[in-house]
């Protein structure tokens, strides 16, 4: 059956420098093995099946890495927002808000009629977000697999958002830049502890952008994610749980990928809310289009 595909580009600066994202539209009646095959064919951090609503939603969307499915994911819900938009020939202008319906709940959707630009720019509100200690040996074996050595002391907090991300923040955003992970250890880690991965943050130079993000998900068959919505969500929490948003403020850009040369941009929101912590998390940036076709399903 041939099924309408989109591959989007998600957070990038300028196209081919964000995250691409799989999109197969009319997804209705894929087997589960067939959505995990296609996942795996495709070799992208997330594909996406858009499916009839059920539960109070303009569409349903189950999401894929190569190697499992994910209750929820940032990147692939922003891109799986433009593609619908796109495929039912909605401009930014006649639609402000969607709602997506996934494994990890309702997913608030806004896309901005302001944006002038190429695709558009869109926000999600990211689900509560629930916070747990990294037990303290497990520092010890963390520091291991990021290769930080002894110099100094990393604080961690598993962060749940669906995707569970332990977040760990460094001096600043040269280090997190320098980091040389054992991949090998970090999937360890990763399936000792339930983790999806790691996500690790500083402070940049300069006002603008505001913290270095890395996010890496070797377990679950990516390496390094060059932009992570849910992984920036967990940061924003990470910083509203321990008054790091003092420092950086409620509202702060992101920029990730460089490392796997990519270029991209996400900004964080974080104001008082219902999520765990007593904050919401919102996520934006910009979704393009860039391969627009069919694949035989």
């Amino acid at each position: 059956m041939r099924r309408r595909f989109k591959q989007v580009d998600v957070f990038g600066a300028r196209p081919f420098l964000g995250n691409p994202v799989a999109v197969i539209l009319d997804a209705d009646g894929l087997a589960d093995a067939e959505m995990a095959s296609i996942a795996t064919w495709t070799n992208l951090s997330e594909t996406t099946f858009v499916l009839p609503p059920q539960g109070g939603g303009d569409y349903r969307l189950r999401i894929f890495t190569p190697r499992q499915e994910l209750p929820f994911a940032g990147h692939p819900t922003l891109g799986s927002a433009h593609a619908f938009l796109e495929a039912e020939g909605k401009t930014a202008g006649a639609v402000g808000r969607l709602v997506q319906e996934c494994a990890g709940g309702l997913v608030p959707v806004e896309i901005d009629a302001e944006y002038d630009g190429p695709g558009r720019m869109l926000s999600f509100e990211a689900p509560a977000i629930a916070a747990t200690e990294l037990p303290t040996p497990a520092l010890n074996d963390l520091a291991r697999a990021l290769g930080t050595g002894s110099t100094f002391r990393l604080e961690a907090l598993v962060m749940d958002v669906g995707p569970r991300w332990c977040v760990s923040g460094m001096p600043d955003g040269d280090s997190v830049a320098r980091l040389v992970p054992d991949m090998g250890l970090l999937a360890a880690l990763s399936h000792k502890f339930d983790l999806t991965g790691v996500t690790v943050f500083g402070r940049c130079s300069g006002s603008d952008p505001t913290l270095r993000v890395r996010s890496f998900a070797p377990a679950a068959g990516v390496p390094e994610d060059p932009a992570c919505g849910s992984g920036n969500a967990c940061v924003g929490a990470y910083l509203a749980r321990t008054s790091g948003l003092l420092e950086v403020g409620a509202r702060f850009t992101s920029i990730q990928g460089q490392e796997v040369g990519r270029d991209a941009r996400l900004v964080v929101s974080v104001s008082p809310g219902m999520n765990q912590g007593g904050s919401r998390i919102d996520i934006a940036g910009r979704a393009i289009t860039l391969v627009d076709g069919v694949i035989e399903a």
